[in-house]
């Protein structure tokens, strides 16, 4: 885990609002803490411990992943709309050469792949919830997106 990595995470973190996170990768271990009574004026600084294990408080991370499937796709005014379940990079398609895994008008079925979300440089791909058909592709090829935001909305058949 370089610090741009680290960056990453806290910029997430503050996006969030989870009390605790952990993660072990490589031999380096990143605990996550945040104390809502010490949030006040102070709760801008960040304290870090670089050696196996890492500290950084305050900061959350990303939703747990329950919530995410719940808020992956929800109804919306002219069909459903599928959801980011996480944060990361927008992708139309496995790489750059590659088509794209769909496009305005395709039919689609459930567990049909219909993007990728990288986060954190792994790969994750998002699938329909929902046959039916593509009716809009809210963010652009390589756009950054949020937790929550819109993908895409899909008529049901």
């Amino acid at each position: 885990m370089d610090i741009s990595d680290l960056k990453e995470i806290l910029r997430i973190l503050e996006a969030q609002d989870i009390t605790e996170f952990e993660l072990e990768q490589d031999g380096v271990k990143l605990r996550v803490c945040r104390n809502s009574a010490a949030l006040a004026p102070a709760a801008g600084k960040a304290v870090t411990t670089l050696s196996p294990t890492a500290t950084v408080t305050p900061a959350a991370l990303l939703a747990p992943a329950a919530e995410a499937a719940a808020a992956a796709a929800q109804p919306a005014e002219n069909g459903t709309l599928v959801k980011s379940p996480i944060v990361g990079t927008f992708y139309q398609a496995a790489d750059p050469n590659s088509p794209p895994f769909v496009s305005v008008g395709d039919r689609v079925k459930v567990g049909q792949v219909l993007c990728i979300i990288e986060a954190m440089k792994l790969m994750n791909e998002i699938e329909a919830e929902v046959a039916g058909e593509i009716a809009r592709i809210h963010p652009e090829n390589g756009q950054p997106v949020q937790y929550g935001d819109p993908l895409f909305t899909v008529r049901p058949d």
